[in-house]
């Protein structure tokens, strides 16, 4: 039994719990946030392991329950989850792509206690669609958006933008409103894990982003409240950054597939951090106490610029990961903030240099488990260049070819 701390006071309670409950997944996205190194050795959670993780969520105080994946719907036991989840007083919201959906599947969801189903698309258009996640999808989509509105849920509409498809969000917008969607989601790709490996060919234009908005309000002019638009900006356009998951271990924590628990989806790459697993200890313990869930906490580990900066309360130093992934140090300034010395190199001049690339110029590297497996093959080689290097977990080893993701 590990000894409790004295004090933990100043740490507050997690509200937001994302169950990732399996990396499984039928689509092949080119932005998925999911790991890169997914298809490494590992051990789903079981039933009885994830209905523990939801009643100690609970009783520390969160309230939100997230169920995504992969794709959640490929677990067979997702309406036991749910029932526990409801029973235990927690609003849940399902993130899928509707793969997998049926009449019988979404009846048994209502009646189990989802309170809401977010549904993806990646484009407006069957062929766009269908590319960006290699798969014959769209159709059954809409047939998926169908049965949300018939089953009185509310329409949320979640459609990540790039350089491939931001010139369609008039028609992106226009798909929602004719749905009947009361949320739409546009958020511009954030680049890490498999949209950092296609950053290059994903990275929109400063003329596509101002035309975008331009589209974006005169939806938000017409629709007011009727359809509710969220429009995240891609981080590169930006001179600050963005508090990550409103400040590590402040409000949101994630369980992944294998019980790794983390403070956002894709700290598990941090190199020398040792996450605890909920196999092995309590998840009071990994919020309140863990070295991992510390690390970052309040301010005391921040470095110049930031450690005298005015705005460090707003920002607290923005991502952790990106500052990582793009300055080789977890406790950097985040390239994103222009008073970071890797701003222009890292930012600025990666966003000049993205506007020159064709789109055939390097072949676009769809999320599938061949994929992943060969790319923590070639991270043990050293082939891949540092910064694909730095999306790693330490010492992960790839899955058999033939393997079930999820088993051994």
């Amino acid at each position: 039994m590990r000894k409790l701390p004295t004090n933990r006071e100043g740490i507050n309670k997690p509200l937001w719990l994302l169950a990732e409950i399996t990396y499984r997944c039928p689509l092949n996205c080119v932005f998925c946030y999911n790991p890169v190194d997914y298809a490494k050795q590992h051990q789903e959670l079981t039933t009885d392991e994830w209905l523990s993780v939801l009643n100690q969520g609970r009783e520390m105080g969160a309230a939100q329950l997230g169920l995504s994946g992969g794709e959640p719907l490929l677990r067979k036991d997702l309406e036991l989850i749910v029932k526990e989840g409801r029973k235990l007083g927690y609003y849940i919201n399902l993130i899928t792509s509707g793969i997998g959906m049926t009449e019988a599947r979404i009846k048994n969801l209502k009646e189990a206690g989802v309170d809401h189903i977010q549904l993806s698309f990646q484009d407006s258009t069957r062929e766009m669609n269908d590319f960006l996640s290699s798969t014959k999808t769209f159709d059954l989509k809409n047939k998926v958006a169908k049965l949300i509105k018939q089953y009185d849920y509310p329409m949320v509409l979640n459609c990540v933008l790039h350089r491939l498809n931001i010139d369609h969000i008039e028609e992106i917008l226009s798909m929602a409103e004719s749905m009947g969607a009361e949320y739409v989601e546009l958020a511009n790709t954030q680049f890490y894990s498999w949209a950092s490996l296609n950053k290059k060919q994903l990275m929109p234009t400063r003329q596509q982003l101002d035309k975008a908005e331009a589209v974006l309000k005169k939806f938000r002019d017409r629709l007011g409240n009727k359809m509710k638009i969220y429009f995240v900006m891609p981080d590169y356009y930006s001179t600050r950054p963005k508090k990550c998951m409103n400040g590590w271990g402040n409000v949101f924590i994630t369980v992944q597939a294998d019980g790794t628990v983390l403070p956002c989806h894709v700290a598990g790459m941090l190199p020398n951090i040792e996450f605890a697993n909920i196999k092995d200890t309590s998840l009071d313990w990994i919020w309140y106490d863990s070295p991992g869930f510390n690390l970052f906490r309040g301010d005391s580990w921040m470095k110049e610029p930031c450690k005298s900066c005015p705005e460090k309360e707003n920002d607290l130093g923005g991502c952790r990961c990106q500052a990582y992934m793009l300055a080789g140090d977890a406790a950097l300034t985040d390239p994103i903030c222009e008073k970071s010395p890797h701003h222009e190199k890292m930012v600025k001049q990666f966003v000049k240099d993205a506007e020159k690339i064709s789109a055939g110029e390097k072949p676009i590297i769809f999320r599938t488990d061949k994929e992943s497996r060969r790319l923590i093959k070639e991270k043990d080689t050293c082939s891949l260049n540092i910064e694909e290097s730095r999306l790693f977990e330490d010492g992960v080893v790839a899955s058999s070819d033939k393997s079930r993701v999820g088993s051994i």
